[in-house]
C-alpha cells in the first residue's frame, strides 16, 4: 500500500516496520508480534515476562495431549505489552488481532480488563496474572 499511494497517488509514505505480525505455519504453528524477551530486556529493563502453557479445553475433552505456549512481555514501568508470544493451535489467527493492540500501545491493564470469550484459547491472554520467574531466579533453580 504505501508503494501504491507513493507512486499513483503522489503521496510519499513509508512503511512502519515495528510490530509486524510473523506466523510459521508449522504443526503446531508459531506467531509473534513485538519484542522477543531478549530485544525488551536490551532496550526497556526492567520488563516483566507472563508465561502459560496449558493443554486447551477442545484437546482434554478429547483425549488430545497437545499444549498450547504462551507469553507476554511487559516494560515495567509503564506496563505497555511490548511483545506477545505464541506456538499452538490458531497461533497466527490470535496473534493477527492481539497485533492490534500492541502495535496501538495497550497496557497490561488493558489485556487484564478484557473479558475473555470462554472456553477460549486466546482467553489466556487475558487472564494471566503471575509474573514468570526472573531469569536470576529461574537459573538458580535449575
Amino acid at each position: 500500500m504505501a508503494v501504491a499511494r507513493t507512486l499513483f497517488r503522489d503521496t510519499p509514505s513509508c512503511v512502519d516496520y515495528a510490530d509486524v505480525p510473523t506466523a510459521v505455519f508449522s504443526q503446531p504453528p508459531i506467531a509473534t508480534v513485538g519484542l522477543t524477551e531478549e530485544e525488551a530486556r536490551a532496550r526497556h529493563e526492567p520488563v516483566d515476562i507472563y508465561r502459560a502453557d496449558f493443554r486447551p479445553m477442545r484437546h482434554t475433552l478429547s483425549g488430545n495431549e497437545e499444549r498450547a505456549l504462551m507469553k507476554l512481555v511487559v516494560a515495567r514501568d509503564t506496563q505497555r505489552v511490548l511483545g506477545v508470544h505464541m506456538a499452538g493451535m490458531d497461533a497466527p489467527e490470535i496473534i493477527q488481532g492481539i497485533a492490534i493492540a500492541v502495535k496501538a500501545g495497550a497496557t497490561k491493564d488493558v489485556f487484564d480488563e478484557t473479558i475473555g470469550i470462554h472456553p477460549t484459547t486466546a482467553e489466556e491472554f487475558v487472564t494471566m496474572r503471575e509474573k514468570a520467574p526472573e531469569p536470576q531466579a529461574r537459573a538458580a533453580a535449575q
